[in-house]
């Protein structure tokens, strides 16, 4: 048997920008055991022969897959082409969404998503370029029920009493190191905003200067920040300023994986900008979370918009397995310094 014998064979229903994107994304998902076959066009596409468009021809193949037909025909060319998943992309289904077809597909076993759906599955964030409302309310996931809720609060209270009383002789040193590296405080408070928007107390080690936001006030941590101390820079490297924090789990204001609590001024600040923000204060922030995991060290509105769209995907598929390969992949964080943000 040959590995393409055991291939999910795609195709994309909409030959469009956003067709195009899932394309891109499957193709950079090499890894996937998925063969794109190609796009079904809702219409005719034109493009130029020449730099002034004076002749034109219909186009053949976006993004470097062929164009196999148009929406008339969808069955037959799934049928044709072995099509096991479809995937709709159309920008503006109103009027264009071959509803009889598509229930006949599905009935038949195919497996029918939408585009925003499979950009999420593959890139493992969700795009807010693309999203719409109505995607929130009518795809899977966001599930959280009280049974899961009782078992992830169980297990953090838990975990985080044993993750202090084991992390207890570590602190112990670090405390030291912090208090002969530069005056001031070991333990450093600051507000965070939590569950509901509610605002606690988050506790760190401290790894900057005493007078850090003495002069320049309340800004964004950056990488290689020079207010950062000797001792801080090593601890903030294997994410050991966040010891502490075994304390905020405990007291039931985090969770172990959740997104990362934000300063009050800069939730305020980001609100305004960056639509669905708020919805990462629907579950506890926690000590590690997924775009803590995925996406590099960054600041500034942009940053917190594509860690955002980190966040709603954790939000969307929130179990506790996905909270074990996310507390995994922070042990190899911590351990070797990895991927440290």
């Amino acid at each position: 048997w040959s590995a393409a014998a055991f291939q999910e064979r795609a195709l994309i229903l909409g030959a469009g920008e956003l067709g195009a994107k899932v394309a891109q994304e499957m193709e950079r998902r090499g890894d996937l055991a998925m063969h794109l076959a190609g796009f079904v066009a809702v219409k005719p596409l034109a493009v130029s022969y020449h730099s002034g468009g004076a002749a034109t021809a219909l186009a053949r193949e976006i993004a470097g897959y062929p164009i196999l037909g148009g929406i008339e025909d969808l069955d037959t060319i799934a049928s044709r082409n072995g099509i096991s998943r479809i995937v709709v992309a159309l920008e503006d289904r109103r009027g264009q969404l071959p509803i009889s077809q598509l229930v006949k597909l599905r009935v038949q076993g195919l497996r029918i998503e939408d585009a925003h759906t499979a950009i999420a599955s593959l890139t493992g964030r969700v795009w807010l370029d693309t999203v719409r409302p109505s995607w929130f309310v009518f795809s899977d996931g966001f599930h959280r029920s009280k049974l899961n809720l009782i078992l992830k609060r169980s297990v953090d209270l838990a975990f985080g009493i044993v993750g202090f009383v084991l992390a207890a002789p570590i602190m112990i040193v670090l405390a030291v190191a912090i208090r002969l590296d530069s005056k001031g405080p070991v333990i450093y408070r600051q507000a965070r905003v939590g569950l509901a928007g509610r605002t606690f107390q988050v506790l760190k080690f401290r790894s900057m200067r005493t007078d850090a936001e003495a002069l320049s006030g309340v800004q964004w941590a950056v990488e290689n920040d020079p207010r950062v101390t000797r001792a801080g820079r090593f601890i903030r490297k294997y994410r050991l300023d966040e010891l502490p924090q075994f304390v905020n789990v405990i007291r039931g204001e985090m969770s172990f994986v959740g997104p990362r609590p934000e300063r009050p001024v800069f939730v305020e600040q980001l609100r305004q900008v960056i639509s669905y923000y708020d919805e990462r204060h629907s579950v506890r922030p926690g000590l590690t979370g997924w775009a803590q995991v995925q996406y590099r060290y960054g600041a500034g509105v942009e940053d917190a918009a594509r860690k955002l769209e980190y966040d709603l995907f954790y939000l969307k598929n929130m179990s506790l397995f996905f909270d074990l390969v996310i507390v995994l992949k922070t042990v190899r964080i911590v351990l070797t310094g990895f991927g440290a943000r």
